[in-house]
């Protein structure tokens, strides 16, 4: 079906890097990954799969490295998980049987939403006010979760940016936000991954390449994200959000 020259898979490559590298800081990597696909041809189906299929190796790293370096709160995480995980599942199905163009607005709607409140509210994620989970923190992380990760199961693009914003708004500064958010990713990750795979949607050769650059993008953007602090991934974040708006306008109005 696809051609597989050296040139080609270089592009992949690097687009994994770039991708990888966002993605471990702000989220917002598959506006780099996706395109990178599709650009090729590759038929939509097959391109979510192959990205997914790739975002997984990079969420697992930069899991790790926030993980590691103690950016995480795995006692609200434990409890969130089997939220993500249902959203994921039921994203995912419905993926595979629909199109993504009737969630286009509302997913434009929602950035535009969440690139206002962070510009207007400058303290957000600039230092913790999170004191411990709370039944009410539960409940809206859990609502968080649940949506974020039925999105990420559907399509993805902004996930990562969508649950930082989100561990933000309980109270989290922007790197343990980031570093939640990649945990989070991951389980969502890793079940559109199985079902796409399941389904036969996954092109192994340029996931695997693919998998690589993000590999490598991740371990370095993870570790810059935790060297600079909250201001940095505030920075990036609000930086991938707006390319993101910009590009899925222009998408919805047929400019590009």
């Amino acid at each position: 079906m696809l051609s597989f020259s050296w040139d080609i898979l270089l592009l992949v490559l690097g687009g994994g890097f770039l991708s990888g590298f966002i993605d471990s800081i702000a989220g917002g990597g598959g506006l780099i990954a996706l395109p990178v696909l599709l650009a090729l041809q590759i038929p939509p189906h097959y391109a979510i799969g192959t990205n997914k299929f790739a975002a997984t190796f990079g969420a697992a790293v930069s899991s790790y490295q926030f993980f590691k370096a103690g950016k995480v709160d795995m006692h609200l995480l434990y409890r969130l998980m089997p939220f993500t995980l249902g959203g994921a599942i039921i994203g995912c199905l419905f993926m595979l049987h629909l199109s993504a163009e009737t969630l286009q607005p509302l997913v434009i709607l929602s950035l535009i939403a969440a690139a206002v409140f962070v510009f207007t509210r400058r303290g957000l994620g600039q230092h913790s006010s999170y004191t411990g989970m709370t039944q009410k923190t539960f409940w809206q992380g859990a609502a968080f979760a649940l949506v974020i990760g039925l999105y990420d199961g559907f399509i993805g693009p902004g996930t990562g940016t969508f649950l930082i914003i989100a561990f933000a708004m309980l109270g989290f500064d922007f790197v343990v936000a980031a570093g939640n958010a990649k945990i989070l990713n991951l389980v969502s990750n890793i079940t559109a991954f199985v079902l796409f795979i399941i389904s036969g949607k996954v092109l192994y050769v340029y996931g695997l390449v693919m998998a690589l650059g993000i590999f490598l993008g991740a371990f370095f953007g993870s570790r810059m994200a935790i060297r600079h602090g909250s201001g940095f991934v505030r920075f990036v974040m609000m930086a991938v959000t707006t390319v993101l708006i910009g590009k899925l306008l222009l998408e919805y109005i047929g400019v590009i």
